[in-house]
């Protein structure tokens, strides 16, 4: 069973130091929160967190790809993962890019849900198979490279695999929902 309290508790001015602390002030005002925990517990890394925000900002929503597809990338990575701090999180941030409830109960019913077009069902099916086996098999990566351009296929595998890493460090950290 998964421990309810955090590993790391958020940290503030002292633990932040002054950048950190702005940079999680504005991230929370920006998420609607008056602390996202993500922020304030990954701050105390120090520049460790402003690299790894740059990178992160880079994929999302700084990425290529359509804001709904990228959406629909993190959901489907933060069901199977079972990341309720990410599920919550791109669910606020997804409505925004055209994700309603009824594409959200597809992005948990997975790729073979009906109505998805074919360029959301080879994405979806990529992301399952790259959570699942930390590869593409050839006949996903045809399936994606048919709808998507290099550039594209590179970030889908770099963003899948950050939102991944991202769920595995909330859950190893035990980062508790924001209020």
């Amino acid at each position: 069973m998964v421990s309810e309290q955090p590993r790391i508790a958020p940290g503030r001015l002292r633990e932040l130091g002054p950048v950190n602390w702005v940079v999680w002030q504005v991230l929370s005002r920006a998420a609607g929160t008056d602390d996202a925990h993500l922020f304030s517990t990954l701050g105390q890394a120090k520049g460790i967190f402003r690299g790894w925000l740059h990178y992160s900002g880079r994929l999302m929503p700084g990425g290529k790809l359509r804001r709904y597809e990228t959406e629909l990338v993190i959901l489907r990575v933060a069901h199977l993962r079972q990341c309720q701090y990410e599920m919550d999180h791109h669910i606020r941030l997804g409505k925004r890019a055209g994700v309603t409830q009824e594409i959200l109960e597809r992005v948990r019913s997975g790729p073979g849900a009906p109505g998805w077009s074919a360029k959301e069902q080879a994405l979806l099916a990529a992301v399952d198979e790259l959570v699942t086996t930390r590869d593409l098999s050839d006949d996903a990566w045809k399936s994606l490279s048919e709808q998507f351009s290099e550039p594209k296929l590179i970030e889908i595998v770099l963003l899948v695999n950050q939102y991944e890493g991202l769920a595995s460090t909330i859950t190893a950290l035990r980062i508790q929902p924001d209020h």
